[in-house]
């Protein structure tokens, strides 16, 4: 702690007496500046113990009042004036303004000089610098020590919290609260979720500080509370937050520092062991998806902790067309996100992440309905320009077709700007949300062009004609009924239609794409 007032005032040897603003000796002193001046505030910085001997003070209340009110204004925590030079005793007048602004007044005898008393307080500053040093040193060496141990990050949020007197809480890339002490502070920690999702939003590293009653603290909580972002490549890879009663010294400062340095390196080495595990995952995936399961299962059990087992599903995600370069990373974070939720309830899953003919591609194997099932379809809600497709329920040895399942979804899901599509949505739904492309819409126009322009020419309906005949599947009688004619009229309308595109309706596939025709225009 840096020298207070009250410190310098105990020093015995000064023989210092406080006239005023004996309420306000815990102020911390930053430095001693003497000055004669009557306006010294321009040389000041805050923080000082200015003394004087009042040679250019003047004795006139006003002028001493003045004198006190630029010197509080300007941030001096207290004032020290030598009698016996210039006064014989310190100004009443110079008492009341400094009770009046409550600055301390302290009255230096002749016999004390000025040089004894920044003597006294730049040694006390040196012993603190001196100690802040030190301490950081230790809280390194032990934060380096916890890091090292078994269970890492735990051990180094434990100590943290201790060295500060607080509370201390790490999240993981998801924002998802991974560890903390004391164990007390874990529904302190959980408050923070909206403050860590900001900082997830920014490139890495950012902090934010929060000072009492800030947003996710209890009202009757007045922690002051930091937050501080973990990763080496702008991205998060985990978040820091820390508690603690009063505002951070900068020895804590530096204690806290080493703490993200050494959690950085720990998340960034976990990143390159997770970067292996990656590779090993893909290719893994990669013969799973090929039909290759009793290789894999071999492979799997020896390195890779074994296959996801039971009924699983294959998502595959990919982004729109346009959505920019930040797509790649978004599909990566969904990737994070899926293993990690994955991972903290003891889940198998295999990814992979590659660029193909179509873009970015992120494909994901998990059990059906699990964590990183239920995560893929949370992720990309939040992602715009992401879509996702999912598979049916089944299978490690159908897997390969669950795959080609996946990627229909997607196409659909793409097509028709949905975020996420199920397979089963493809198989019971209609063709039609396929048919939304530009050169589909234009082969409708162009097949139907020629019954358009006779509607708006000549007499006859052609098109709701057409319609309602092959939606009864050529049945006269019925669609005439439909459309309130003679079936002769009808017939007189078919052969017309006949004529006018240069087919016959007697051909099934004619009569398929006339009917996919009208559809997709209805679209």
């Amino acid at each position: 702690m840096p020298p207070t007032l009250a410190s310098v005032v105990r020093n015995t040897s000064l023989h210092l007496t406080v006239l005023a603003g004996a309420d306000h000796l815990e102020r911390p002193v930053r430095w001693v500046h003497t000055s004669e001046l009557d306006d010294p505030t321009p040389f000041l910085e805050g923080g000082e113990l200015l003394l004087t001997t009042g040679i250019k003070l003047g004795k006139a209340a006003g002028q001493l009042q003045a004198y006190v009110h630029r010197l509080a204004d300007a941030g001096v925590v207290g004032l020290g004036l030598g009698v016996g030079l210039s006064h014989t005793e310190v100004p009443q007048a110079l008492v009341e303004a400094a009770a009046q602004r409550g600055l301390p007044l302290l009255r230096v005898p002749e016999a004390t000089p000025f040089i004894a008393i920044s003597k006294t307080v730049s040694a006390a500053l040196a012993a603190e610098q001196y100690e802040a040093v030190t301490t950081s040193f230790e809280a390194q060496e032990e934060l380096t020590r916890a890091a090292l141990g078994k269970d890492g990050t735990t051990a180094v949020v434990r100590r943290l919290a201790a060295r500060l007197g607080g509370w201390a809480a790490l999240y993981d890339g998801s924002g998802a609260l991974s560890a903390v002490a004391p164990d007390w502070a874990a529904r302190r920690a959980g408050r923070l979720a909206a403050e860590v999702d900001r900082l997830r939003r920014r490139p890495a590293p950012s902090s934010a500080a929060l000072q009492g009653r800030a947003p996710g603290i209890d009202t009757a909580d007045e922690d002051y509370v930091v937050v501080q972002s973990l990763g080496a490549d702008r991205r998060p890879r985990g978040f820091l937050a820390v508690g603690t009663e009063d505002r951070i010294t900068p020895t804590e400062r530096y204690v806290l520092n080493a703490a993200v340095a050494l959690l950085t390196l720990t998340l960034e080495r976990s990143r390159e062991l997770r970067q292996a595990e990656e590779r090993m995952g893909a290719a893994l995936l990669g013969m799973v998806l090929a039909g290759e399961v009793g290789t894999a299962r071999q492979v799997a059990a020896g390195l890779f902790g074994g296959l996801p087992e039971g009924t699983v599903r294959v998502l595959v995600a990919g982004a729109s067309t346009g959505a920019g370069p930040e797509a790649a990373e978004a599909l990566s974070e969904l990737g994070d996100r899926a293993e990690q939720a994955g991972g903290r309830v003891g889940e198998r899953l295999l990814v992979s992440r590659e660029d193909g003919p179509h873009g970015p591609r992120l494909t994901v194997l998990a059990v059906d309905n699990g964590a990183a099932h239920r995560a893929c379809l949370g992720a990309v809600e939040e992602h715009e320009g992401l879509a996702l497709g999912v598979s049916a329920p089944t299978g490690l040895e159908e897997a390969g077709t669950a795959f080609a399942q996946a990627e229909r979804a997607l196409a659909v899901a793409l097509r028709g700007g949905r975020r996420s599509v199920d397979h089963e949505e493809v198989g019971a739904g209609s063709l039609l949300p396929l048919l939304g492309e530009e050169a589909v819409t234009a082969f409708a126009e162009g097949l139907l062009r020629p019954l358009r322009e006779h509607d708006r020419t000549a007499r006859g309906d052609l098109v709701a004609s057409l319609r309602a005949w092959l939606s009864r599947h050529g049945q006269w009688d019925a669609a005439a009924a439909d459309l309130g004619v003679h079936r002769h009229t009808l017939r007189y309308r078919m052969r017309r239609v006949e004529e006018l595109l240069g087919r016959s309706l007697d051909d099934t596939d004619v009569r398929m794409e006339l009917w996919l025709a009208l559809r997709a225009g209805e679209e």
